[in-house]
């Protein structure tokens, strides 16, 4: 099979390529003439398109003579709200659009996020067919994306796949959670007895391997994806604490009104300087939350995928590679 790959150059889109190609496929990856490809190339079986989602007329040259699509590409912070719009959502409608313009896709799967429903209200694990209430708009930004994937499943079998937050070796997000420990400081934003879901980056990579190998999988269905357990933030910084072989001299919780007066802080640097920040007050209203858990059942159920990580070994794998390339 030749699957067109979009954000391959990227940290959960690596892991795809690499495990797509360890069982005989083929990538093609849609890259940027900037994007670091040094982990594609050193795979034998991944060629490279030149392009990018929000460029409608470079899709047409990269889904020609595919059989599918993992669209893993998106952006997780940005300049404006617009901008979240514009390559989340429009940049899927024109992957989507393109697809079915070329016509012989065999499976297209959507990488969302667990933002795009929104955190559960009383700790439960939300599951797959939940009603969705996003909070932020990166979360509203992907839901819209979702809403254009699942609009063509009459027209070519495609699967939506929601993980809560990834984390790795590779992974650049959760690195500063690391490089702090590192630097003896672990601020706790909120309450640390605030659970939530993960799942190893890997692990997220197999499902969507799964989904788009997977014969039987039925078109139009949504799936979160987790390791299968619930932990509060204590839990996690104390697993993260004990991989790094130390512990933080300074450990404190951050306030919510102290982590907005930091997000606006950064909101207005960010508009000065051009640039994209992660913490805004938009964002703000995502941490505020007390619990972003969900249920990957229905994955396992229907995509025969088990998760084989959990966050004690994840966070020791991760540390290590962060080490070994230098990075902590």
């Amino acid at each position: 099979m030749k699957v067109l790959l979009t954000g391959g150059s990227g940290f959960l889109g690596s892991y795809v390529a690499e495990q797509l190609c360890a069982e005989g496929h083929t990538v093609r990856a849609l890259v940027r003439p900037r994007s670091d490809k040094r982990v594609l190339q050193k795979l034998g079986a991944c060629e490279f398109a030149p392009g990018a989602i929000e460029d409608r007329a470079s899709l047409d040259g990269a889904v020609e003579g595919v059989d599918a699509v993992v669209h893993v590409a998106g952006i997780v912070k940005a300049r404006s709200p617009a901008e979240f719009y514009a390559t989340n959502t429009q940049g899927t409608k024109n992957l989507v659009d393109a697809a079915l313009a070329g016509g012989g896709i065999k499976r297209f799967v959507y990488v969302s996020s667990l933002a795009a429903v929104g955190p559960s209200a009383d700790g439960r694990p939300v599951d797959d067919k939940a009603e969705p209430k996003p909070v932020t708009h990166y979360g509203r930004s992907k839901l819209e994306a979702e809403r254009a994937v699942l609009a063509a499943a009459d027209r070519m079998p495609v699967t939506v796949i929601r993980p809560p937050l990834i984390y790795g070796p590779r992974d650049k997000e959760t690195l500063a959670f690391f490089t702090s420990i590192k630097n003896g400081v672990l601020p706790v934003i909120g309450d640390r007895r605030n659970t939530l879901s993960v799942v190893y980056g890997a692990d997220c990579a197999a499902a969507l391997v799964r989904a788009v190998t997977s014969n039987g999988a039925p078109s139009g269905r949504t799936y979160f994806v987790d390791d299968g357990a619930i932990y509060t933030q204590g839990e996690l910084a104390a697993e993260a604490e004990r991989a790094m072989g130390r512990r933080a001299f300074l450990r404190f919780d951050m306030p919510i009104p102290v982590v907005q007066v930091a997000a606006a802080a950064t909101q207005v640097w960010g508009k000065l300087t051009g640039t994209a920040q992660m913490l805004t007050l938009d964002k703000v209203r995502e941490l505020k939350q007390h619990h972003w858990v969900c249920s990957g059942e229905g994955a396992r159920k229907e995509l025969g995928w088990a998760p084989k990580v959990g966050w004690a070994q994840g966070v020791v794998e991760a540390v290590k590679w962060y080490r070994a390339e230098g990075w902590l």
